[in-house]
């Protein structure tokens, strides 16, 4: 794998790592809502595909995936759409599940998303080692592929997390699904200490973080911070209140840098 770019956009602090469903509010908004992520100060920015069967979202994301299909967003058009900014963005991380893919068709999906300058790939329903020949297809290509790890994770599955891992490590911070939340997990603290000591890669931390306070509270102990579901549910609000909470929130997470 080549240097990564999305690697060196922790070098500075803590990364801000905000998602966006591809398609919501409508097609026609995704392109400026990412340059509006990029204005705001985001490091890395995921790009959700939109897919009928999102096991590992809560009903936020789950509602704007709906909202897209029904709009008719495919993976082909979310791969078109950041084709039109990526130029002016940070590196773009492709958030999907594995069906998407498969129907574009493997080898095709990479060289367009490599070609439309896509910098990484996270496909949430693919576990490293459930589908080795996949996953060696996956990796031909030059995008980053990042793995999800999770409270439960044992030292051994991580190392074989880590095998195949690049860009950085998405740790899980809660069991169950994406969606915002009143407080943080209790221990959070000292397992993403724990993670950094054993792992190489810079470790983000994701679900259930919502407002500036706890991520800034999150950005003190790991090299990123994802949140999704928070801005998600702004941007259902008014198109302000996302670009209001993306730059509350890259604001905080840099303050610690």
């Amino acid at each position: 794998m080549p240097d990564s770019r999305i690697e060196d956009a922790f070098i500075d602090g803590p990364a801000f790592i905000p998602f966006l469903s591809s398609g919501f509010p409508t097609p026609e908004d995704t392109p400026r809502l990412l340059k509006s992520l990029a204005d705001a100060g985001a490091d890395v920015i995921e790009l959700g595909v939109p897919f009928s069967d999102p096991l590992a979202d809560g009903p936020t994301i789950q509602a704007s995936s709906w909202q897209a299909l029904e709009q008719g967003v495919t993976v082909e058009s979310v791969l078109d759409q950041l084709g039109e900014v990526a130029e002016d963005l940070p590196p773009v991380v492709i958030f999907s599940y594995l069906n998407p893919i498969l129907r574009m068709g493997i080898e095709q999906f990479l060289e367009r998303a490599q070609a439309v300058g896509a910098a990484g790939l996270l496909v949430t329903d693919l576990p490293v080692n459930s589908h080795p020949e996949l996953e060696n297809r996956l990796a031909s290509g030059s995008l980053d592929l990042i793995p999800l790890t999770a409270p439960t994770t044992t030292n051994d599955r991580l190392e074989t997390i880590l095998g195949r891992a690049s860009g950085f490590l998405y740790y899980i911070s809660r069991l169950g699904v994406t969606g915002a939340s009143e407080m943080l997990e209790p221990g959070l603290t000292d397992k993403v200490r724990e993670l950094r000591q054993l792992v190489r890669l810079p470790v983000a931390v994701g679900f259930g973080i919502s407002t500036p306070e706890q991520a800034s509270a999150v950005a003190k102990v790991a090299d990123g911070v994802v949140v999704g579901s928070a801005l998600i549910a702004a941007l259902k609000d008014s198109e302000t209140s996302f670009v209001e909470l993306a730059s509350s929130l890259a604001e905080a997470i840099h303050s610690i840098a």
